[in-house]
């Protein structure tokens, strides 16, 4: 797909939005723009009742783009898999504590759960699966994985979520207390959106 196109994104996350933004402009692409889904009337409640994480993101991104099918709309879900829990919290991520919890109590529990676990089996990485459908209906799936440890007490003001007690792969310090540049480089999210990239704007693509 060679010419510009602009993809509404299905959350009403202001934080997700930001970090694809900004992913976005560090690749330093022209062709697609991404606005949030308040441009369009704002993103529809849905119950997330998918088994996977590219369920989910099914789910939101059906939803918008029901509201709205004449534009390009694309939807993420993330998931943490913690090795020695089995790959929990998985697609229970955002309510690990319970439906209404919020990241300090996911912390919180998460750090509780692995108070026994030395760190060498603290390994763990979070999944970013896009799903982007076209206005005609076609869909498009991409994946970003982000590998790391967790870290055993949080640490610094940045991101959100999970940021503060994940580790990646390479550093010594949380994605919490990474410049938000180099997150939004080497983040799930950030392989993902490139990848989307990447797909969207070679030429040769349908």
């Amino acid at each position: 797909m060679s010419h510009s196109v602009v993809i509404y994104l299905a959350t009403n996350n202001a934080h997700k939005v930001g970090e694809i933004m900004l992913s976005l402009e560090l690749l330093g692409v022209e062709c697609i723009r991404f606005e949030s889904a308040a441009a369009i009337g704002g993103m529809p409640e849905v119950d997330e009742t998918g088994t996977t994480l590219l369920e989910n993101a099914r789910i939101k991104a059906k939803a918008l783009a029901s509201k709205a099918p004449d534009v390009w709309v694309c939807a993420d879900d993330t998931g943490l898999f913690v090795d020695a829990l089995g790959g929990a919290p998985g697609v229970h991520t955002a309510r690990y504590a319970g439906v209404n919890a919020d990241s300090r109590s996911n912390n919180d529990k998460l750090l509780a759960a692995l108070a026994s676990v030395p760190v060498n089996m603290r390994t763990a990485r979070f999944v970013c699966c896009l799903c982007l459908i076209s206005p005609e209906g076609r869909e498009y799936v991409f994946e970003g994985v982000f590998n790391g440890c967790i870290a055993s007490n949080c640490a610094g003001g940045a991101g959100f979520g999970y940021d503060p007690v994940f580790i990646p792969e390479g550093h010594d310090c949380s994605v919490a207390e990474l410049d938000e540049s180099v997150k939004n480089r080497i983040s799930h999210r950030a392989l993902a959106v490139k990848k989307l990239v990447e797909s969207l704007c070679d030429p040769n693509a349908a």
